[in-house]
């Protein structure tokens, strides 16, 4: 994503004042914003003499963020992809791997929905059983530090020998997005667009198997549904794993 000088022609609100209060921070780029606490960012920046210049520029980059999570890629040319690139991964069980239509496949994200504590990370363990040991384990306990962690695999990506990832498990992104859903404003729904996109986006264009578990809540006439990445209390642990 491109950093904030760059944008100064387009954005003038993003201006050097902006972008010093930001690299302050470390914040350098749009890619750097996502990683931050923006509700920590817009209390530092509401003790600021031009508080409100500098709450209207992290408004434009939010902005800016859901302009730039539209489709990389159209219905015809994800189909041309995913037939001729992609490759599906067994998940060792039978009966799960017909529901799923041979596994799961690699560039795209796969969502296991169930009600808390019916055993959706048991599940997910005893269907990876026989890769147990080639997995990584990293525990996060806010959206932020998923974002680095994300943003570290894809950097080690070209690096990689020996092994490459195929597989990535966020265990649970509800526990993730509780919190940033629970503010009002628009920054808790740019984050959220931003973690959906970059899973997605993380999967497509490095041919990784993404599995999220999420639970169900209360739909009309009480028809559970998927949550909308929202209240568990878990903590959740985003997991890399590597076949060889």
């Amino acid at each position: 994503m491109a950093p904030l000088k760059a944008l100064e022609a387009e954005y003038p609100i993003l201006d050097p004042n902006f972008q010093a209060f930001c690299a302050s921070h470390g914040i350098f780029s749009v890619e750097d914003f996502l990683i931050h606490d923006l509700y920590e960012l817009a209390a530092f920046a509401e003790q600021q003499p031009t508080s409100e210049k500098l709450k209207q520029g992290i408004t434009q980059v939010l902005s800016i963020i859901d302009t730039q999570h539209q489709p990389w890629l159209n219905g015809l040319e994800l189909l041309d992809d995913a037939l001729h690139n992609k490759h599906v991964l067994s998940t060792g069980r039978e009966g799960i791997d017909l529901l799923l239509g041979g596994g799961l496949r690699e560039g795209q994200l796969t969502e296991i929905v169930g009600p808390s504590s019916c055993g959706k990370t048991q599940a997910g363990k005893r269907i990876f059983q026989r890769i147990m040991n080639s997995i990584v384990c990293h525990s996060v306990f806010d959206i932020f530090t998923m974002f680095n962690v994300l943003h570290r695999l894809v950097i080690n990506f070209p690096s990689q020998k020996g092994g490459q990832v195929r597989l990535l498990i966020v265990d649970s992104i509800s526990s993730l997005i509780t919190p940033i859903l629970g503010n009002s404003g628009s920054q808790g729904r740019a984050l959220m667009i931003s973690a959906g996109y970059m899973l997605k986006k993380l999967a497509h264009e490095h041919n990784v198997a993404v599995l999220v578990t999420n639970h169900t809540v209360g739909g009309e006439r009480g028809i559970p549904k998927p949550g909308p990445w929202t209240d568990l209390e878990e903590h959740p642990t985003c997991e890399a794993s590597t076949f060889w």
